[in-house]
């Protein structure tokens, strides 16, 4: 599991922060105070925000600084208000809205009242300052008069394609290690800075379309850029790291979860969705709804993929999110498999926990987990899989603690036979050698290159050797490192530190070589090399694992704008690969499927769609 542009994806044990997710934990460790407390005049709350990231005003205390209440939050960890002035400045790098942190639940306030509030400026960072995420400006500690209520909220202000630039951010400066904090914000020209210079204000998308479904912290994402990276499915893509989809925005609600939308990608919430902009550590800047619009459904549909024909071998890939025998969701899977998927004759498992889940007591069998899912699969109609995999080292493997994930081989042994050699555990590696003229495996089911550094805390490799209609195809499972520890696509930091990267590319290089083993010894070996790779098609990963043609990632086959297997935070993207050697490659006999089924719904059972490939050995 994972969240693609930096923050991990939270398990079935997540301790994120509550089920609502709000603007951040308040924290000395997350709150910058640039100079001490000191006093100052009365100030409007467009000086107060400023002209760049940083309010001048942060660490000082201020007066009297009046506006409108424009919505109160009540729940979570950053209670409070916003105020705005209803008297704009000319000026549209000043925001003229602010949170005002109360900590507990704001008392004597309401929304239309006219208020002065006094305290002391303080730039919160959600998540803490490790995480690189931006600062929202707040005044803490406050002293808050209600000067006249029943006022008209200030009107909102209108974020449409027309007025969200094309250009994401500036690039940071180079003296301030990339921070953008301290650069002028530039509006019209960059879209973190009109959000910048709309942070705290009362603000408003209108038929926004649904890109990122409704998830269970009750948030969704829109685009009001309709027409940016579009694809048929209602979906913006993610196609390189420069084209980051100005148009996408977080929609949380100020009101009850139960009246949250339940919305899949294709969606749109029709009329007007209303309320102040925020930062959180999640999404970036977030739309927090006191006026929600009206969800229309846009008729999304599964997909099912085609049965392989007497003569393919059908391989897939599918990531089961941390499954362990007290889940609900094994019929869901096995529904999948067998009506979506069609059977494949081979499928690779990922995130397959051990027999008791996250109890961290030792245990590293998974025999009652896989054995669950094959009857569930039965079940379903489909067919007796056999199944092989090897066993973790206790806690070892990163991951839920505990949980002891792996990738685990389905296979139908009524087309499909696997080769066994014996040895293979935790710390054996697989080596290759020649029988015949052609190329075996030294252990099969084994693991690659175990003991390598580039699998510390990550799972390691998973590799079989199969036949089909007589033809020897080798299969390499893979779950590389997660994004984890990489900064957002909205950090402070333009652009964005990709440092879990690091782990991923030496993996890649290490599955990279121990293909090269393989077609050194037989140059038109059949080897599939597919799993979670938690990484782009276009990546640095991607790339180290093609190497010099020793690998193809198979979902460029697809047009770019089917190419996703994920959605987060709006774009949909690739993470779930299947690369293919040249001899399977060079009889373009092979045909690509990226299933969608989960990514893209509301009520998904994993936060991955599985893909496909069929081909002729």
């Amino acid at each position: 599991m994972y969240v693609p542009g930096g923050i991990p994806l939270p398990s079935k044990s997540s301790a994120r922060l509550a089920a609502l997710t709000v603007a951040a934990v308040c924290s000395a460790a997350s709150t910058v105070v640039l100079t001490s407390p000191a006093h100052a005049d009365s100030v409007r709350i467009r000086d107060i925000q400023g002209t760049t990231r940083i309010s001048p005003y942060a660490g000082k205390q201020v007066t009297d600084v009046a506006g409108i209440v424009t919505g109160i939050r009540t729940y979570g960890s950053s209670r409070g208000f916003w105020i705005q002035d209803p008297d704009a400045d000319a000026d549209p790098a000043t925001s003229e809205g602010v949170f005002v942190f109360t900590g507990s639940t704001p008392k004597g306030v309401a929304v239309g009242d006219a208020v002065t509030v006094s305290g002391t400026v303080s730039e919160f960072v959600p998540g803490g300052t490790s995480s690189g995420n931006q600062a929202v400006t707040e005044i803490t500690k406050p002293t808050v008069k209600v000067v006249s209520s029943g006022n008209p909220v200030p009107a909102p202000v209108l974020i449409d394609a027309g007025a969200v630039p094309d250009a994401y951010a500036p690039a940071g400066d180079p003296a301030a290690n990339g921070s953008v904090n301290a650069l002028p914000l530039r509006p019209a020209t960059y879209a973190l800075d009109l959000y910048e210079a709309l942070e705290g204000m009362n603000v408003r998308v209108a038929d926004a379309r649904v890109v990122g479904a409704t998830d269970p912290y009750t948030e969704l994402w829109v685009t009001v850029k309709p027409d940016e990276h579009d694809n048929r499915r209602g979906g913006t893509v993610y196609g390189s790291y420069t084209a980051q989809n100005t148009g996408r925005i977080m929609i949380q609600s100020l009101g009850k979860p139960a009246d949250f939308p339940k919305a899949d990608v294709g969606d749109t919430l029709t009329g007007a969705t209303t309320g102040p902009l925020d930062y959180n550590q999640f999404g970036g800047y977030t739309l927090v709804a006191s006026e929600l619009g009206t969800l229309e459904s846009g008729g999304l549909e599964r997909e099912t993929t085609r049965k392989q024909k007497n003569g393919e071998l059908a391989v897939a890939t599918y990531n089961v999110e941390n499954l362990d025998p007290s889940d609900d969701t094994f019929a869901a899977h096995a529904a999948a498999i067998v009506t979506n998927l069609r059977s494949p004759d081979i499928v690779s498992l990922e995130e397959i926990q051990d027999n008791n889940g996250a109890t961290d007591d030792g245990t590293v069998a998974a025999d009652r987990t896989v054995a669950k899912l094959i009857d569930a699969i039965t079940a379903a109609g489909g067919p007796r899989y056999d199944w092989r995999a090897v066993d973790p080292v206790n806690n070892t493997d990163g991951g839920e603690p505990g949980g002891n994930i792996r990738q685990v081989f389905l296979f139908n042994p009524e087309r499909v036979s696997f080769t066994d050699r014996a040895g293979g555990d935790a710390n054996t590696a697989t080596g290759v050698v020649r029988e015949r003229g052609k190329a075996a495996l030294t252990v099969s089911p084994g693991r690659v290159d175990p003991a390598n550094e580039a699998w510390r805390n990550s799972r390691k490799p998973l590799v079989g050797e199969f036949v089909f209609r007589g033809r020897t195809v080798f299969v390499i499972a893979n779950h590389f490192n997660s994004k984890g520890g990489d900064q957002g696509l909205t950090s402070q930091y333009q652009p964005p530190a990709r440092s879990s990267e690091v782990q991923r590319h030496l993996q890649a290089t290490a599955v990279n070589a121990f293909v090269k083993e393989i077609l050194a010894v037989q140059k038109n070996a059949d080897v599939v090399a597919l799993g979670d790779i938690n990484d782009f098609e276009f990546s640095g990963t991607a790339k180290a694992l093609e190497g010099d043609g020793e690998l193809w990632s198979a979902v460029k086959s697809l047009p770019r704008d089917e190419r996703y297997s994920y959605v987060y935070q709006g774009n949909s993207q690739v993470l779930d690969q299947i690369l293919i050697s040249p001899a399977i490659r060079r009889g373009c006999d092979f045909e690509y499927d990226s299933v969608h089924l989960n990514a893209e719904f509301h009520d998904q059972i994993s936060d991955h769609d599985p893909q496909v490939l069929r081909f002729r050995p």
